[in-house]
């Protein structure tokens, strides 16, 4: 009966080895599921739907190809769209009752102004072109280094890249902006295709198999027991003695030996095979059943990278201006760009990033500094850490964003940057930036993910509008506590109010000598206020003011700037003058605002102040 048991033994490891290897063989699904196509359009820019990453659940992979240069970069649909403006592009989406790739040429809107006169028909876009150099034509054209992409990427001949995007996200999909986009597009969404049972199959039938081993072993040992002489036979019956075999030779003793060994090697690596094969796929877990609840649904919600703090969509809810990594990439290339400019005193540099206030002051830094090399450095723009960032609430331009960037040195004051995005194609630029006053607190405001409204210059919500901040705070610096609207600010521990306040003045203009006499005059800046909702429904504003100094001979002499002084350097003016001389400063400054109705002052949280001007009274 063993050798029944383990004929049994052998048929039941063979039948369930036999079904586990076919699990991971022939019987095996696929691993992912791709939907791929060939697009043929003349256009420079393709852009991919969200409904073609709907078409399944999970992580998508995406390929691009077909062009020598291949450019990838992925944001908010209404940006993407925003990007492209009145530009011709392919729209790649996708049929879920075909279940395939669909294509839409959508043509360029043509201003009326563009149009020929004589036939209505668009002008050719190459004679539009023909006068504009290679880098000025790749600047208009190209996606690249785009302040809306939440990432991008580029590669040479194809590219391949793993996303998450949820649903109102889409790729725009590009090779150098002129050339016709790349032609190739597959994506492919990762299938479960694990089997949980292909391990104990496996097991099992190698259970089985050495069950059949043991009982075929012990089965040959008590067969060859069976075969031993018999004792107490009667005395009646005897056996001769039978003929003993021919002794074997040597040669083929020697054969025999290694033919058995060789045989026992055979079968005993029957089983060493089937274990290893056991042991090697043991470690996969996709060979076994999980109970921790079973596998995991894939989700098409990112939870960490570019894509970690974009809201849902909300149509009651504008989106913010930029996510904490968009804002962490912006910041990166700017504090690049301001680190060479500011080391090589480059101002024409700047202006790629820097805008009104913020550029006029560095710029004027640089000057001076060509002359005094040991005049003090503008306030650095570091890379990182950025703690607090303040987006504004919107979908459309000019967008805002406040940023403050807290050192781990405590001997360093905070820094606040205001940037400003004008139009889709331009990127931020820094139109503010101030050092934290040591005494603020700054206010409560919305996450990065969230954002804050902007405020209109004359809301009626706040204690003071914010296109009248300027003009109170000048006349509070000129006149003291005899302002209207002294009461409406905190000047406990305001430090521009020591500096530029009356006090501050009258020192200056005690430091003048007696044949000179220096008048002061406060007016409003060229920068526009920055209104930014917090919690509290107040908000935190930004405006600058202009401080004019003019120091005129008293007794019919003549003055000057004096050697060595930053208005000399910056003017260039070194000589003496019977009309005066003048200088002005741009003073950038950062206010907490109370709503309507509240007991709390207007609190000066930042403040900058430069020298931008100087030369002889005409």
């Amino acid at each position: 009966m063993r050798f029944v048991f383990a004929i049994v033994a052998f048929a039941v490891a063979a039948a369930l080895a036999g079904v586990g290897i076919a699990q991971r063989t022939i019987l095996l699904e696929p691993d992912r599921v791709t939907i791929e196509a060939t697009i043929d359009s003349p256009e420079s820019y393709l852009v991919v739907d969200p409904a073609l990453f709907d078409a399944n659940v999970g992580a998508q992979i995406v390929t691009v190809g077909g062009s020598d240069e291949v450019y990838l970069a992925y944001g908010r649909t209404s940006d993407v769209i925003a990007w492209i403006g009145d530009d011709a592009y392919t729209k790649v989406g996708y049929d879920s009752e075909a279940g395939e790739i669909t294509m839409e040429d959508i043509p360029a809107v043509t201003d009326p102004s563009e149009l020929d006169p004589l036939t209505g028909e668009p002008v050719d876009p190459a004679t539009e072109t023909e006068t504009l150099t290679a880098d000025e034509l790749a600047t208009i054209a190209s996606p690249a280094g785009s302040d809306l992409w939440l990432d991008e990427f580029t590669a040479q001949g194809s590219l391949t890249t793993t996303l998450d995007l949820p649903n109102d996200i889409s790729i725009l999909v590009a090779s150098d902006g002129t050339a016709p986009a790349p032609a190739d597009l597959s994506v492919s969404w990762p299938l479960d295709n694990s089997t949980p049972w292909a391990g104990p199959l496996l097991l099992g039938g190698g259970l089985f198999f050495l069950l059949g081993l043991y009982l075929l072993a012990t089965g040959f040992i008590q067969h060859r027991r069976g075969r031993g002489p018999r004792r107490n036979m009667p005395g009646g019956i005897r056996r001769g003695k039978l003929p003993s075999a021919p002794k074997p030779k040597k040669a083929a003793l020697t054969g025999g030996t290694k033919r058995a060994i060789g045989r026992s090697s055979r079968i005993a690596l029957v089983p060493v095979a089937l274990f290893a094969t056991v042991a090697l796929t043991a470690c996969s877990p996709n060979l076994w059943p999980r109970f921790d609840g079973g596998t995991p649904t894939p989700s098409a919600t990112a939870t960490d990278g570019p894509l970690a703090d974009v809201p849902e969509t909300d149509d009651d809810v504008r989106p913010p201006a930029v996510t904490t990594p968009q804002i962490e990439r912006i910041m990166d290339r700017i504090a690049e760009l301001t680190t060479t400019a500011d080391a090589a005193l480059d101002g024409a540099a700047l202006e790629e990033r820097f805008a009104g206030d913020a550029l006029a002051t560095r710029v004027a830094n640089y000057s001076i500094r060509a002359t005094l090399p040991d005049y003090a450095a503008p306030i650095p723009i570091p890379a990182e850490p950025w703690n607090l960032t303040l987006p504004e609430q919107t979908d459309s331009w000019p967008r805002v964003v406040l940023t403050v960037s807290e050192s781990d040195d405590p001997t360093i004051a905070p820094t606040a940057v205001v940037l400003e995005q004008a139009s889709p194609r331009e990127n931020y630029v820094v139109t503010y930036i101030m050092s934290l006053a040591a005494s603020a607190q700054f206010p409560r405001v919305a996450p990065t993910s969230v954002g804050a409204t902007s405020l209109a210059d004359d809301s009626k919500f706040l204690i003071l509008a914010p296109d009248q901040i300027a003009a109170a705070y000048g006349d509070i610096l000129m006149t003291g506590a005899e302002s209207p609207s002294y009461d409406l600010f905190d000047t406990t521990d305001d430090e521009l109010m020591a500096q530029l306040g009356p006090e501050g003045q009258a020192s200056i203009a005690a430091a003048q000598p007696p044949t000179a006499s220096i008048a002061f005059a406060m007016a409003e800046g060229t920068g526009r206020p920055i209104s930014l909702a917090t919690n509290e429904s107040g908000a935190v504003v930004t405006v600058d003011l202009v401080m004019t100094e003019n120091v005129t001979p008293n007794d019919g002499g003549t003055v000057g700037f004096g050697e060595g002084v930053p208005a000399a350097a910056l003017s260039g003016f070194t000589a003496k003058s019977s009309k005066g001389v003048t200088r002005s400063s741009t003073i950038q400054m950062l206010f907490s605002v109370p709503a309507i109705g509240s007991d709390d002052k207007i609190v000066l949280l930042g403040w900058s102040e430069a020298i931008t001007s100087a030369s002889e009274i005409p």
